[in-house]
């Protein structure tokens, strides 16, 4: 915002104006004297051409924006400037005038003199400043700028470089307060003794003193009309110097009786003001009688600010930390189901740096059939989106997998999904199906990292599974394909999910993770839940900017274990393998000792298959096994390609039709539908009396 039509020709060196008296431009300008005009409600700034050449910023870099001149003023300068603005509007003041120092372009400093005055609406709201501003380097260069001594001056900027710094560092109000607690606090500040209260809910909450031996009971929380040197500077905004004994018990009678004996005789407070209100105060104490130059006072004024802004942007980071970590606990499972035959133990840790938010689930899946579904997954991106995007994709995936599609359907779908979304994100993903009474596991991956299985003699090993392409990014490109890798998991042996905050780290190659992990494993405790806190405690042991899931699944090691199972493939008009299902069904069934239903069995498993090739086009799967259980059951499935789901009515006197379901009702202890992604399996289960325990000498168990 520059008027370059503001400043008037200028005059050649050593020539004298025509015109007497000099228009005030002229005279500004061969002054070298800048002008500027601040609107304080749109934050917008006019500064003429001068102004502009006094501060050595080029005139097509500067848009009217304060932020435009923030490079040329050093931050310590820069907080002792504000400070200085927001006091005089504070304390109701129409002018004010302070001298700083700017850089140039080769960075080499010169001294700026500024003076504005403010202008207030009809409630007397501060709303625009306009003032001048002048180069002061050679009024300064003749003795005016107060000297002080070379130490002190190092010892200043030693304070300010010290504190910046550890400030800077402090991500939380719990991090800036560790470092106020920390008795070099006192050392590098060249205080005695220092306190730093917040506000809270209308109270002063100290919350650091040091050292910690010189704590004053009774003032752990005090109120703000209180007769505190700290309730003074939050209720007036305005620092309070005190510099001797007779001033300290005159002015704070109750507070001096209980320091006295600890020798302090002058002390500074510091109100901590952020968007122009107080969150706190810092008082400074010394043993010493003591003045306070105009140099220190800017000084603690600058350091305050510092301060302020320093907590301010802890507290929101603190506000925004609970409101993610909260959005990210809602959108993963509240609590993981009881499966039988299986031991679970889930764990999710946010990222240490970043907004402490991000995409990284995991869910478990209870499946007929004595199976279950786990997934990991990670949506890209570390916001608020990312989460939400997260949340639909998992409950999506959920739904595609209690319905019965397989794992490499369940993918696929989840894929079209989330392209289908309006959202720019992919994410990757890992499913996996596991048996439990079997120990047959199938596993999908997009993009994912491969999973793990520990031995029960504590080994891991990475399980190479051969992946697809990240969900979204499959369904774009039209390839939805996703192979399925299926191995074996014994009893006691577990399956590690996990996303890559769990194994990669910055500057790190990712199969050096995998090789750490596997060797954090096989030397960890073998409880389940034990090895996941481990596992966790070594990821919160470093910095990152990912989060990270984890997701153990343990089959157990004495669960009970059904005869296997028994699939025959029957075609649509190949009447040899209807006889060979028969025959398989007889011999499964009397080898597990039912053979008092075994006809009930046989009928229904006859008439099921049956229907299946009368009423769809396709071929039939059946497929009969021995649940585990307390209670000994026969469970038989036919399976086939129609959607269509059957139903049960009953006949005309003179029908035949409808006869099926209704004698598989009757026959049947319970029976039903499910959906099967490309199909449909009907089901049915006989309770068979117990004859004896099954084990891996059954002649019928795991027949090819």
């Amino acid at each position: 915002m520059v008027d370059r039509g503001a400043t008037p020709a200028a005059v050649p060196d050593g020539a004298v104006p025509q015109e007497w008296p000099a228009r005030p431009e002229l005279n500004l300008a061969l002054n070298r004297v800048g002008l500027f005009d601040w609107d304080l409600e749109s934050t917008r700034i006019h500064m003429d051409a001068t102004a502009l050449e006094i501060l050595h910023v080029p005139p097509e870099r500067f848009e009217g924006r304060i932020g435009d001149l923030g490079g040329r003023v050093p931050r310590t300068d820069g907080a002792m400037l504000d400070a200085v603005v927001s006091r005089a509007m504070k304390d109701g003041s129409e002018v004010y005038g302070a001298y700083y120092r700017a850089r140039d372009d080769e960075g080499t400093l010169h001294w700026v003199y500024t003076q504005g005055r403010i202008l207030r609406d009809g409630d007397g709201r501060p709303c625009r400043i306009i003032g001048l501003l002048r180069d002061a380097t050679q009024e300064l260069s003749h003795g005016l700028e107060p000297r002080e001594p070379a130490e002190e001056r190092r010892h200043q900027t030693s304070v300010v470089e010290t504190i910046t710094a550890a400030l800077a560092h402090a991500r939380t109000v719990q991090d800036v307060i560790d470092f106020f607690k920390d008795s070099r606090a006192v050392e590098h500040l060249g205080a005695d003794l220092l306190v730093l209260g917040l506000v809270e809910s209308g109270r002063i909450h100290l919350v650091a003193e040091g050292p910690e031996q010189h704590y004053i009971p009774g003032t752990r929380y005090t109120r703000l009309d209180d007769n505190f040197p700290m309730s003074e500077v939050i209720r007036t905004l305005s620092p309070r110097f005190v510099e001797s004994r007779e001033e300290f018990a005159e002015c704070y009678p109750w507070l001096w009786e209980r320091i006295k004996d600890i020798g302090i005789s002058s002390a500074a407070y510091l109100p901590l003001i952020a968007q122009a209100r107080p969150i706190g105060a810092l008082g400074l104490l010394y043993r010493g009688t003591r003045g306070f130059t105009r140099q220190e006072r800017n000084l603690y004024i600058a350091l305050s600010s510092s301060l302020a802004q320093s907590l301010a942007r802890a507290m929101l980071f603190d506000q925004e930390h609970d409101l993610a970590e909260g959005l990210q606990q809602s959108m993963l499972p509240r609590r993981i189901p009881d499966i039988p035959g299986a031991q679970i133990a889930v764990r999710y840790r946010s990222a240490r740096m970043g907004r402490d938010i991000g995409g990284d689930w995991y869910d478990v899946i209870p499946l007929p059939g004595g199976r279950v579904g786990a997934v990991i997954g990670d949506v890209q991106g570390h916001d608020t989106h990312a989460a939400a995007v997260m949340g639909q994709l998992r409950i999506v995936l959920r739904a595609y997998a209690t319905e019965g599609h397989s794992p490499a359907t369940v993918m696929a779908r989840a894929s079209s999904f989330l392209h289908e979304l309006d959202t720019d994100r992919f994410a990757t993903c890992l499913y996996a199906e596991a048996d439990l009474t079997t120990g047959v596991l199938q596993l999908v991956r997009a993009g994912h990292i491969d999973p793990m299985l520990r031995h029960t003699d504590g080994t891991c090993r990475r399980l190479p599974v051969q992946g697809g392409l990240p969900l979204g990014l499959s369904a774009e490109f039209g390839r939805l394909d996703y192979p399925v890798e299926t191995v074996e998991m014994d009893p006691g042996e577990t399956l590690l999910l996990f996303t890559d905050g769990l194994v990669e780290q910055p500057g790190a190659d990712l199969d050096d993770g995998m090789h750490a992990l596997a060797e954090q494993v096989r030397t960890g405790p073998s409880e389940l839940v034990s090895l996941a806190d481990q596992l966790c405690d070594v990821v919160e042991e470093r910095v990152g900017e990912d989060d990270m899931a984890l997701l153990l699944l343990r089959r157990h090691g004495a669960a009970a274990r059904d005869s296997g199972r028994l699939r025959q493939h029957i075609a649509p008009a190949d009447p040899e393998a209807l006889q060979a299902a028969r025959q398989m069904i007889r011999t499964a069934v009397r080898a597990w000792g039912a053979r008092e239903r075994s006809d009930e069995i046989e009928l229904v498993a006859d008439e099921l298959v049956t229907n299946a090739l009368l009423h769809t086009d396709g071929a039939a799967v059946v497929t009969i096994r021995m649940l585990p259980g307390r209670e000994r059951r026969v469970r038989v499935e036919v399976e086939d390609k129609s959607s269509a789901l059957p139903r049960r009515r009953e006949p005309g006197e003179a029908g035949v039709s409808g006869r099926g379901l209704l004698l598989v009702d009757r026959l049947a202890d319970v029976w039903g539908v499910e959906p099967r992604g490309t199909g449909k399996a009907v089901w049915c289960e006989f309770v068979v009396p117990g004859r004896h325990a099954f084990t891996e000498e059954d002649p019928a168990a795991d027949r090819p």
